[in-house]
């Protein structure tokens, strides 16, 4: 009786003594089409060209090979990939909750977060709270919203119109700029900054020594009139045994 133990299944295609097929159809190096050949002859011609013989098509009749550097070719197919996972852009729904009697700084930070999500290419849910007698009066959460997605109509634009769900309303917002975009000017602006950073090294530090405030001295330094008072104290400390003597 047949019984299956686990384990992966290898997706990587068979190579060289690997093919267990008496002929195959052959692809050269360069692209070009040798025909079909016994695999004996495949085989030899990798050998003689340095190269491996890769299966590239296995449910072809007969199956496709080609001629290629097998490790290189694992190589750039990894780079290629990593690229693709690098800029594809994922959808993401940032939320944002408020109350309907918000306070006005409150207001300002909560739509700081609207604004920087929907720079980064995040659409954002705004929910309105309602609790107790609050509920009674959704026209405040209403005008709540609408005010937030004017202020924001440059970045974002409304997707979803406010409706009421339960005890919230739920609007959301949509960016106008792409992921894709968005991700595109963050590489752009951190690739000038390290930019910027590495063609002037030492800017960051003269700008923290330039911003001691007038009156505030560096470790060691004394004022004027603190070095006069202490050039009194050191008079006055020599003077006093000569007038003891005097009257002595």
């Amino acid at each position: 009786m047949w019984c299956y133990r686990g384990g992966s299944i290898s997706t990587e295609p068979r190579i060289n003594d690997r093919i267990r097929v008496p002929e195959v159809r052959l692809v050269g190096p360069s692209g070009e089409q040798v025909g079909i050949v016994p695999l004996a002859k495949a085989l030899e011609l990798a050998q003689e060209y340095d190269l491996d013989l890769v299966e590239v098509a296995a449910s072809a009749r007969p199956p496709v090979c080609k001629l290629m550097d097998y490790g290189k070719f694992k190589y750039e197919s990894a780079m290629k990939a990593r690229e693709a996972r690098k800029n594809q852009a994922h959808t993401v729904i940032k939320e944002m909750k408020l109350r309907p009697k918000i306070d006005p700084h409150d207001y300002d930070t909560k739509k700081g977060h609207v604004v920087r999500f929907l720079k980064q290419g995040d659409k954002v849910k705004i929910t309105i709270m309602f609790r107790g007698r609050e509920q009674s009066r959704p026209e405040l959460g209403y005008r709540l919203l609408q005010r937030l997605a004017s202020d924001v109509e440059d970045l974002g634009f409304v997707e979803s119109n406010p409706k009421q769900d339960g005890r919230n309303m739920i609007m959301v917002l949509g960016p106008h700029k792409k992921k894709t975009e968005a991700m595109a000017e963050a590489r752009e602006a951190q690739a000038a900054r390290k930019a910027e950073a590495k063609a002037n090294p030492g800017r960051s530090q003269n700008a923290a020594d330039g911003e001691i405030a007038e009156g505030e001295l560096a470790d060691g330094e004394t004022t004027e009139a603190e070095t006069t008072e202490a050039e009194t104290a050191e008079v006055e400390t020599a003077e006093a045994p000569a007038e003891a003597s005097a009257e002595a």
